[in-house]
């Protein structure tokens, strides 16, 4: 290749660089272009507090999050009682201070996530 070559990477979700299993869902990372873009795939039930943090050794989940929501509906929820609920072509931003999460209903919950992924559930 020389150096005035153009060079489109393309990736796809269905084959993921990483994948995180959890009792009821995933979250899969795909890196191109210096940036680590995820999705969030949960099923009814899921929650952070009882599905991630006692894998990692935490009550809270502490990661900044930039994302949208594909499906589903998930809640980001604050020690200090304020929950917020996130609903599919929502565009979120989730501050990185303690918060849980869960899905709500009983459709389950994608979304992508443009910050946060290369830490989330480490």
């Amino acid at each position: 290749m020389t150096d005035d070559q153009t060079v489109v990477i393309l990736k796809r979700f269905d084959k993921p660089d990483e994948v995180t299993i959890f009792a009821k869902g995933k979250f899969e990372t795909v890196t191109l272009g210096g940036m680590t873009i995820g999705r969030a795939t949960y099923q009814p039930g899921w929650k952070w507090s009882d599905d991630v943090g006692p894998d990692i050794g935490e009550r809270f989940c502490s990661v900044e999050h930039v994302g949208m929501v594909i499906s589903g509906v998930a809640t980001a929820a604050f020690p200090d009682g304020q929950i917020t609920e996130m609903r599919p072509g929502d565009l979120f931003y989730v501050p990185p201070q303690p918060h849980d999460s869960w899905v709500v209903g009983d459709e389950p919950y994608v979304s992508l996530h443009f910050l946060g992924a290369s830490k989330y559930a480490k």
